[in-house]
C-alpha cells in the first residue's frame, strides 16, 4: 500500500510559506522556519519512494519535536493570555487535540515496540539455525500479530481523520492575522495539521498488510513465492515499504523451508529484519520525545486555561 495515496493534502497550492507578523515574538520567525520545513517533509512523504518512506518519517518526528518545544515559549509568553472567550475556545480546541495526539503516538510507539521484540526473536531463531518448525512459528506468530495490530491502527487513523475534519471545519472566529490571538489559532491549526499527517503516514506504514492467501495457512506460501525463480537481490528489488518488504522476506523464507539450500532466502530475511530493527529504534526514539512533547503541550494548555 504506498503511503502517498491516501496522505491528507494540507497545504493549499501555490504553495506558499507560513508568514507570520514581524511585530511578533521573536519565536515566531523559529515557528515559522519549522512549519515550512515540516510542509516540506509533508511532500517528500507523497513523493518520495516508499522505500525511503521510514526515514522521511523519522525526519518529521525529529522535526516536529523541535516545532512543539519552539511552540510551547511562543504561546505562554506571547500570545495565549485567557482574556476573553474566543481565547478559551482556542485552548478547548488544542486540548481535545492533544488528547488524540497522544493517545495515537503511544499506540504507535508500543506496536513498534512489540513488532521489534518479534523480530528480535525471529533473528535469535535464525542465527541459531534452530528447526524449520520454530522458524515457521515465530514468524507465525509475528504476521499474527501484524494482524491484530492493523486493528488499532485502522481505529487511531479513524481518530485522527475526525480530528483533521474537525480543524478543518471548525468556527473558531480566529483566524484574522491582524491580531494576535488569531494568529496563534492559525498556528496551532497548522502544528495540528502536520502532526495529524506525519501520524498518518506513520501508521500507514506500519499498517502495510500481509501476504494473503485464500486457502489460509502456510500452504499456499510455496505457490505465492516461487522457490527458485529468482536471487535474493533480485527479490529485494521488488520490496517497497520496509514493513511489506520483511512480509515478503519472511514469506519466502517459510516457503522454503522444505528446499535442500534456503541460504538466499535466510539471507534476505537477515537483512530486512536487521533494517526494520534499526529502522524501528529510531522511530521508536522520535515517539519517545515526542511524547513527551505533546505532554508537556497538555500541561501548558491546562496552566493557560485555569490562569
Amino acid at each position: 500500500m504506498a503511503i502517498s495515496s491516501s496522505l491528507p493534502v494540507v497545504v493549499h497550492p501555490p504553495v506558499r510559506s507560513i508568514s507570520l507578523p514581524t511585530r511578533e515574538h521573536p519565536s515566531s520567525i523559529q515557528v515559522e522556519a519549522l512549519l515550512n520545513h515540516l510542509k516540506s517533509c509533508q511532500f517528500s512523504l507523497v513523493s518520495t519512494p516508499v522505500r525511503f518512506a521510514a526515514e522521511t518519517i523519522q525526519t518529521g518526528l525529529v522535526g516536529l519535536a523541535d516545532l512543539y518545544t519552539c511552540l510551547e515559549e511562543f504561546i505562554t509568553q506571547q500570545a495565549l493570555l485567557p482574556n476573553g472567550h474566543g481565547n478559551v475556545v482556542l485552548v478547548e480546541e488544542a486540548l481535545d487535540g492533544s488528547i488524540t495526539l497522544l493517545d495515537t503516538c503511544n499506540i504507535a510507539r508500543e506496536i513498534l515496540l512489540t513488532m521489534n521484540e518479534h523480530v528480535q526473536r525471529l533473528q535469535s531463531a535464525l542465527r541459531r539455525k534452530g528447526r524449520d518448525s520454530s522458524i515457521e512459528t515465530s514468524i507465525h506468530a509475528y504476521i499474527s500479530y501484524r494482524k491484530n495490530a492493523k486493528k488499532e491502527i485502522i481505529k487511531c487513523l479513524a481518530a485522527l481523520k475526525r480530528m483533521d475534519r474537525s480543524n478543518i471545519n471548525s468556527s473558531s472566529p480566529l483566524l484574522d492575522l491582524d491580531h494576535q490571538p488569531s494568529m496563534v489559532a492559525k498556528i496551532l491549526r497548522e502544528t495540528s495539521t502536520i502532526t495529524i499527517s506525519i501520524f498518518r503516514a506513520l501508521l500507514e506504514f506500519l499498517s502495510v498488510p500481509a501476504t494473503k492467501t485464500k486457502a489460509g495457512g502456510w500452504s499456499m506460501i510455496s505457490k505465492l513465492m516461487p522457490i527458485r525463480s529468482s536471487s535474493s537481490s533480485e527479490k529485494e528489488k521488488k520490496i517497497g515499504n520496509l514493513v511489506g518488504g520483511l512480509d515478503f522476506a519472511l514469506y519466502s523464507l517459510v516457503g522454503n523451508l522444505q528446499s535442500t539450500d534456503t541460504r538466499a532466502e535466510v539471507e534476505m530475511a537477515q537483512r530486512m529484519l536487521e533494517t526494520f530493527s534499526l529502522t524501528s529504534e529510531g522511530i521508536v526514539g522520535g515517539l519517545d520525545c515526542m511524547f513527551r512533547c505533546l505532554v508537556q503541550h497538555r500541561v501548558s494548555l491546562l496552566n493557560i486555561l485555569t490562569q
